[in-house]
């Protein structure tokens, strides 16, 4: 379903382009008289379904806020700035980006101070951005306001200079425009596939896995063998036990909530610009995730004070609600050291995320862990359905270990591609990991052993034999990648195929070039070809402005890949299409292909080629430069994003997003190379 829009807004995009721009977003423009000296411009916007406007404030997103410039008028002066309602904050989970707009309506207001009584007109120009689903529409509309019946307007000179701001007036004011409600923070662009709100589905998603990781939690060692002694407790309270089970159910999701409120005081929305691709917070969670993994391997515990337990426990003994309160508290304390790595990593997961996702995270993993207490409180027969403790807890410790340390990798890779440290090359990032499943798959054959394994005859578990089946599949799988298979499986997880060191299929693609002539040379060197690469032998350039003279001086269209390093779905694009031989053939015959990273940190730009930004400071990063490349000229903020555009830089078909089709993205090529040949008959 999801190609299937997709190939709409490709065919919505052409469509624009022959009859005329899309205007998502119609102006109504008003002026309220608030007293004789002082006049309110209403800016109101009624946005199409679906669409979205951006607001004016930003929290250091890839958007283009909305902007209001007045023309200079002596016969009035602005109070202040442009007040805006209180937008919807959407934080994306897969670029880790927060955004800030509005949808359906909105009203902006600004205060002026009227300087002469004749009626006359304010006049000036507004500018912004209007996205739905990654496909975003520059604004650009003129305003006029006609000022009438001020016939006791003050003089210029008495009047409140243009600068003049009243923050607390703006506080108070964009609370009271009902048009965009304040608590609202879900994003209204729907999912393809069902009409669920995007950061609705995201939270429910992750609700889910946190759940599911409290389940995983209550069968650690140090909490199932709880559960039998936890019930018996409650089964001799007589009348009061299922009200007692309840409390403590509802006390332990408590307990986990309160932790996850303080995570969103500490951290909240603005930490994910800094998790995205800092190699701070990246390298910190490797190394926890790793911690974890080496405590549930049992070499060592992770342990609170015992002084924290034992004042826990004493405090169970004051009975009521007060006293369960204390023993759900007491349970959390006694089984930090096994549910710890996985309510860890559930928290490393919500950190970054809307205000809501690390109490969301606490609150399914509370659950999972709660739940069930209760359940076989209220039902004690069902305790003898239960499987004995034994050696299968420790299990599944050491192959959550496992999974944790595969995990780790990521948090390295990430800022190892944005910074170009060339740590994790994609073959050694494969090695690891083949090791660390075959591993598995040998502990889980009974071949190795761990401090704390019982020692259990694999035959008598068929469950285990079937995982360890699956595990071995998984390695077998990831074979091939070593020599340059793209793995389509788990492409997104992995370094680019750029890092490989021997990559088969380029050696082959060579080969079979130096017979056909299919390859290509370029006519200028490449700048920032030593630091940066385009996957499967394709030839191009890494700045904007030497494509375009190339292209000019070669007399051939560009092709735009807007790409970073960490981005998943843009390796995932590249191993399902461009590996392709036609769309190679057609890059390399008929388009100066350019790759231009938005979130490269570590090449820095000479002062030629330095630009300045809106406000007039100098980019100095050549992924700020590319940023905002895409941000002002092609008013997009997403990657992957494909245009085919002229030499002189204007569009000549896409964007294009996220296409995995081969014909589709072959379409969309040809259909550029066919708008370049038109427009220079």
């Amino acid at each position: 379903m999801k190609k299937v829009l997709l190939s709409l807004c490709a065919i919505l995009l052409i469509s624009s382009s022959i009859f005329g721009q899309e205007n998502p977003v119609s102006w109504d423009f008003k002026t309220v008289k608030v007293n004789d000296s002082i006049a309110e411009l209403q800016f109101k916007a009624s946005i199409k379904e679906n669409w979205h406007l951006y607001a004016q404030s930003h929290n250091n997103g890839m958007e283009m806020p909305l902007e209001f410039n007045f023309t200079d008028s002596k016969s009035y002066k602005r109070m202040g700035k442009v007040i805006e309602p209180k937008p919807i904050v959407h934080h994306d989970p897969v670029f880790d980006d927060t955004s800030r707009y509005f949808i359906k309506s909105v009203t902006f207001k600004q205060k002026v101070k009227i300087c002469q009584n004749e009626d006359f007109v304010i006049k000036g120009k507004l500018a912004g951005q209007c996205c739905i689903e990654g496909r975003c529409v520059a604004i650009d509309q003129k305003f006029n306001f006609d000022v009438k019946g001020f016939n006791h307007a003050v003089s210029s000179d008495a009047a409140a200079t243009e600068e003049e701001t009243d923050e607390s007036e703006s506080e108070s004011e964009s609370q009271t425009d009902s048009t965009v409600a304040p608590t609202e923070t879900i994003a209204p662009i729907e999912n393809s596939a069902n009409g669920t709100p995007v950061e609705e589905e995201s939270l429910l998603s992750f609700f889910i896995m946190a759940f599911l990781g409290g389940l995983v939690g209550l069968l650690m060692p140090c909490v199932f063998p709880m559960i039998p002694m936890t019930v018996s407790y409650f089964m001799k309270q007589g009348s009061k036990a299922k009200f007692y089970a309840l409390m403590y159910g509802l006390s332990i999701v408590v307990i986990y909530v309160i932790f996850g409120i303080v995570l969103s005081l500490i951290f909240g929305p603005d930490f994910a610009n800094i998790l995205s691709t800092h190699w701070i917070p990246n390298l910190l969670f490797a190394v926890i995730f790793i911690i974890f993994a080496l405590s549930f391997f049992g070499y060592f515990e992770i342990t609170l004070p015992s002084s924290w337990v034992n004042k826990s426990a004493k405090m169970e003994n004051n009975g009521g609600v007060i006293g369960i309160f204390f023993m759900a508290l007491t349970l959390v304390l006694v089984s930090f050291s096994c549910t710890l790595p996985i309510a860890g990593a559930v928290a490393l997961n919500s950190v970054g995320g809307s205000l809501l996702k690390p109490i969301i995270g606490m609150l399914g993993f509370s659950l999972g862990i709660a739940i069930p207490f209760t359940l076989f409180a209220f039902f004690p027969g069902m305790l003898k359905k239960m499987p004995k403790s034994g050696g299968w807890m420790n299990t599944m410790k050491v192959v959550l270990a496992f999974i944790e340390l595969a995990f780790a990798l990521k948090f390295i890779n990430v800022p190892d591609q944005t910074y170009h440290w060339g740590i994790l090359d994609r073959e050694v990032y494969l090695a690891i990991w083949i090791v660390l499943f075959s591993l598995l798959g040998l502990y889980l054959l009974g071949k190795i052993k761990f401090p704390y394994d019982d020692d259990m005859p694999v035959q008598n578990s068929p469950v285990r034999f079937a995982i360890a089946i699956l595990d071995l599949a998984f390695v077998v799988y990831m074979i091939p990648g070593m020599f340059g298979a793209p793995l389509k499986a788990i492409s997104g997880w992995l370094p680019p195929m750029t890092t490989q060191d021997f990559d088969i299929n380029q050696v082959v693609r060579q080969e079979a070039g130096a017979v056909s002539g299919n390859t290509v040379s370029l006519s200028e060197a490449a700048m920032y070809a030593d630091q940066l690469d385009l996957p499967h032998g394709i030839k191009g350039y890494f700045d904007y402005d030497q494509a375009l003279r190339v292209a000019k001086a070669q007399n051939k269209p560009v092709f735009i890949d807007f790409t970073g390093h960490g981005c998943v779905n843009c390796r995932n694009v590249e191993n399902a299409v461009w590996i392709d031989p036609q769309v190679r053939k057609l890059f390399a015959e008929e388009f100066v292909v350019v790759a231009l990273y938005v979130d490269d940190k570590n090449i820095q730009l000479s002062k030629d080629q330095q630009i300045l930004d809106q406000d007039g400071d100098p980019i100095t990063t050549l992924g700020g430069k590319n940023m905002y490349i895409q941000n002002t000229i092609y008013k997009e903020n997403s990657q992957p994003c494909y245009f085919v555009v002229d030499h002189d830089g204007s569009v000549l078909a896409g964007p294009t997003y996220f296409e995995k089709d081969v014909d589709k993205y072959m379409s969309f090529l040809k259909y550029g190379i066919q708008a370049y040949k038109e427009k220079h008959k």
